[in-house]
């Protein structure tokens, strides 16, 4: 490494540390005169010759910091989002240095092993079932959709179909239940997924927000079901005990979007909202709320490891990998090493 990368490093480093200093005197969304600065700056065209290093450094000072949301600091309330800790924050700036592809364990064995660890002692937090396969991925809705395209594999093949093979064209209904007020994101995913927003069975909520078990309609054919842990609006639990009862006796598979309430099972407090989330068969959240990881980083995990294999497999013999590298259990080929961070 030349000592102008190393004095360019460090200088980006002053830099967000002087940024992070002064996030209790900045206004948290920025005034319009510095976003139409930005706006400004960036209007012309793309520049004929490069620029010295210092010089981005610079005019990402002068233009981007006045123009940024203080979403780090403690004054923040416009959204769910959660600030970095600083030793994450740090783990973070290493790791994007290392510059490593955690798409398999010969990409990068360490980026392997320390992804591993984390979604291991992840599974110890939420008291998720050991076997589960995890993944770490780019949020939430990533997260969802890989737990809902394990659920769409699993109810298929117990009905004699195989849609990684066969599609959808000509396969068996899939019942969706989802709670009136799941959140945006999972009427994102399904249609993703292949299933139609008209087809989506809404049961009612109570006035917290919380599905009524009540309205849960019959079972009568390969079913997926979506509670909530943690409504955005009002953080409120979908009663998983009665859920998972009712699609147990029928054979229909329960997924937790878990984005933020997930992480209760980590408050000796608050752990008896989670009573029977961990029954159900696949899960969803982020880590870069309540884990205070820089973003983005969210967290899968699938009862049956096989069911998340077969829905998200690139292929069995590509590049000689292992059947729990990431490649084929996410939806990502070349992806960043967030357990670094995590």
């Amino acid at each position: 490494m030349t000592d102008s990368t190393r004095r360019l490093l460090a200088d980006a480093a002053r830099r967000g540390a002087d940024y992070l200093e002064s996030l209790d005197r900045r206004p948290v969304f920025p005034p319009e005169t510095a976003v139409d600065r930005l706006r400004s700056a960036l209007a012309g065209e793309m520049p004929d010759a490069p620029a010295q290093g210092v010089q981005v450094l610079d005019f990402l000072e002068e233009y981007g910091t006045p123009a940024t949301v203080a979403s780090a600091g403690g004054r923040y309330f416009g959204f769910v989002t959660g600030g970095s800790l600083p030793a994450t924050l740090a783990a973070h700036v290493l790791a994007s240095a290392w510059d490593q592809n955690s798409f398999s364990h010969t990409s990068s064995p360490a980026a392997w092993l320390f992804g591993d660890t984390s979604l291991r002692w992840l599974k110890g937090v939420f008291g998720l079932p050991a076997q589960s396969a995890g993944a770490l991925v780019l949020g939430a809705t990533a997260a969802n959709f890989a737990g809902l395209a394990a659920a769409r594999h699993a109810v298929l093949r117990r009905a004699g179909w195989n849609v990684e093979e066969q599609g959808l064209r000509g396969s068996p209904d899939v019942a969706l239940v989802v709670g009136e007020e799941a959140h945006g994101t999972i009427f994102k995913i399904l249609p993703l997924l292949g299933f139609g927003r008209a087809h989506i069975q809404r049961v009612p909520a109570d006035e917290q927000g919380r599905l009524r078990p009540d309205r849960l309609p019959p079972i009568t054919g390969p079913t997926i079901a979506c509670i909530q842990a943690g409504n955005v609006n009002s953080g409120a639990f979908d009663p998983a005990p009665d859920v998972v009862q009712w699609a147990r006796a029928g054979g229909a598979w329960v997924h937790v979007d878990g984005a933020f309430g997930l992480w209760a099972a980590a408050s000796d407090r608050r752990r008896p909202l989670m009573a029977g989330f961990a029954d159900a068969d696949s899960w969803a959240t982020d880590a870069h709320k309540w884990l205070n990881v820089p973003y983005d980083c969210g967290v899968a995990f699938v009862r049956d490891p096989d069911a998340l294999r077969a829905a998200m497999s690139i292929s069995g013999d590509y590049l000689m990998l292992g059947s729990k590298d990431p490649i084929d259990l996410t939806t990502d080929g070349s992806r960043r090493a967030r357990g670094f961070d995590v």
